[in-house]
């Protein structure tokens, strides 16, 4: 005669606590990584923890932001509509040989000012620091491309030395919150 099997017995793995650590450490959860963080799952594994990436913002950040843009799309559309009144209040010059390069600069500012728009919005840091970056190289080349153009000129207008000494205060301020957004939060 056929003996019949034992019942099977069901294992309650979650009264069991070696069965339920064996299983977490197998399927690779709650032990820590790298950076000392605890998985509850594997999703937040490979998802990762939106808090990591979240920028600890200094103080003034979105207000530089904010006057970066508005002086970006005011500047671009001065350039654009008015070209003759930009290049004279910089230069105290009666008009351009040609308005074309001074509408292309206010093209390619309004198309920076776009970026710096959207950046306003964003919470993630590496666009943050990227926009302030764009901003810090663009004021150093504008710093450089009127320190040339008034030496060539051999004339010193009143609102170019103001040009000057503003694109210098923006470049400072661009690199301290690049490197402000850039640094490591603390361990707590």
């Amino acid at each position: 005669a056929a003996k019949q099997p034992p019942p099977l017995m069901k294992k309650h793995s979650q009264t069991d606590l070696v069965s339920r650590l064996k299983t977490r450490k197998i399927l690779g959860v709650g032990g820590e990584d790298d950076d000392g963080e605890v998985h509850r799952s594997k999703i937040s594994q490979v998802l990762g923890n939106e808090i990591k990436f979240a920028v600890r913002e200094p103080l003034g950040l979105r207000v530089w932001q904010l006057v970066s843009a508005v002086m970006f799309s005011g500047v671009a559309i001065m350039a654009l509509a008015f070209p003759d009144q930009l290049y004279d209040t910089v230069f105290n010059e009666e008009s351009a040989s040609s308005k074309t390069p001074i509408r292309l600069y206010g093209g390619a500012l309004l198309s920076i000012s776009l970026i710096m728009w959207n950046a306003l919005y964003t919470a993630e840091k590496v666009i943050i620091r990227w926009t302030l970056l764009t901003e810090a190289c663009y004021f150093a080349v504008q710093f450089l491309v009127t320190t040339v153009s008034l030496v060539e000129s051999s004339r010193i207008a009143t609102g170019a030395v103001l040009l000057l000494v503003s694109r210098i205060l923006f470049v400072l301020i661009s690199i301290y919150y690049y490197y402000q957004v850039g640094r490591r939060p603390k361990k707590v």
